[in-house]
């Protein structure tokens, strides 16, 4: 068995977490650019992870406070993959990626850092993107600042909704 090691995300793990919820919070206020939202749908949302395993780390997030996929609409359901799909191409036109990781952590124990609201995440992989630095550095490599990544999804967002 192999162990993976991502002394990194201690960072958020041992961030402050207000008792209210992050994303609820986000989309109630009207900041997009600020708050990293790239996109609004009816029901859900595309917003970028303030602490990315990669660059480029997305998440669609619904915008009604639920943690689990029970009880939603057809409307729903499809709204949620419709954006995921949204988020790959668009991540494919800015950043070309090799590949994708593309999951929903349901519960702490399963890795959900914001277990109360549900989110889906898409991580662009490249091969090879993993390196000596987090391991023997403790550090992470996030070549582009999170700002410029933003403006980029921004701009391929606009020409595939024309």
């Amino acid at each position: 068995m192999r162990t993976l090691w991502a002394p990194w995300r201690m960072d958020y793990i041992l961030s402050d977490k207000s008792v209210a919820c992050i994303f609820c919070e986000k989309i109630k206020e009207e900041r997009d650019e600020e708050n990293l939202i790239l996109h609004r749908g009816q029901h859900h949302f595309i917003i970028m992870n303030a602490y990315p395993y990669n660059n480029g780390h997305l998440m669609v997030v619904p915008r009604r406070h639920t943690s689990t996929l029970a009880g939603w609409s057809g409307g729903e359901r499809a709204e949620f993959l419709e954006l995921a799909d949204l988020a790959v191409e668009i991540l494919k036109r800015t950043m070309n990626p090799d590949g994708f990781n593309i999951g929903i952590n349901m519960g702490e124990c399963a890795g959900a850092g914001i277990a109360s609201h549900i989110h889906l995440h898409i991580v662009p992989r490249w091969s090879g993107d993993c390196n000596f630095m987090p391991v023997l550095a403790d550090t992470r490599v996030i070549p582009e600042h999170i700002q410029a990544t933003c403006e980029k999804l921004r701009s391929a967002l606009k020409e595939v909704l024309r």
